[in-house]
């Protein structure tokens, strides 16, 4: 009796641990995530075609938990869904890929909204070669902010707006976070 009290009260423990986790560091459509990580796509900008590179799934994770939390909404500048699109850079997403259906209220799709969101970073992260901290802040402050800041030689102490830089140390910081939690389910 006394061993089956313990263990139950060992898996309660788990349980109880796995609820906070999902409270502090969520995770929701991890599936969309892997795949989204590495799809090929390709850009199309100036009539150059660009491949897209493959992305760390944690790294996506650490953008939508930044920009949502998981929780689709819009903010008041009119950014949509878990990673918060505007409709300017929906535009401009779609002007990339070669998309002509494109509606704004599916923004509100998870699975858009993480499949439009993945293909705008990968896109700045092929513009500022592989450069993980300018692709973060041109997704936060946009791509002419970045490049100001030094372009493909962006260190995070070079960006010039307090609220971008904190933007990307927080997403580095949720990226490991997911690394260290969530290998498993992220396909790491």
């Amino acid at each position: 009796m006394l061993l089956a009290a313990g263990i139950a009260f060992a898996v309660s423990r788990i349980d109880f641990g796995d609820a906070i986790r999902e409270v502090t560091l969520p995770l929701r459509h991890d599936d969309i995530i892997r795949q989204e990580a590495v799809d090929e796509d390709i850009a199309t900008e100036n009539g150059v075609q660009i491949l897209l590179p493959e992305t760390d799934p944690a790294l996506l994770a650490g953008i939508i938990y930044t920009e949502s939390r998981f929780n689709d909404q819009t903010s008041s500048a009119g950014a949509r869904g878990l990673m918060q699109i505007t409709p300017d850079t929906a535009d401009t997403i779609e002007k990339l890929s070669g998309g002509e259906t494109f509606v704004y209220e599916d923004l509100a799709d998870p699975e858009l909204n993480i499949r439009y969101g993945s293909f705008f970073f990968r896109y700045l992260l092929s513009r500022f070669d592989g450069n993980e901290a300018a692709a973060l802040a041109a997704y936060n402050a946009g791509p002419g902010n970045a490049e100001a800041w030094g372009g493909s030689g962006l260190e995070i102490d070079d960006i010039e707006f307090a609220e971008t830089r904190a933007y990307v140390e927080n997403v580095l910081e949720r990226r490991d976070e997911y690394r260290e939690n969530y290998a498993k389910d992220l396909g790491l």
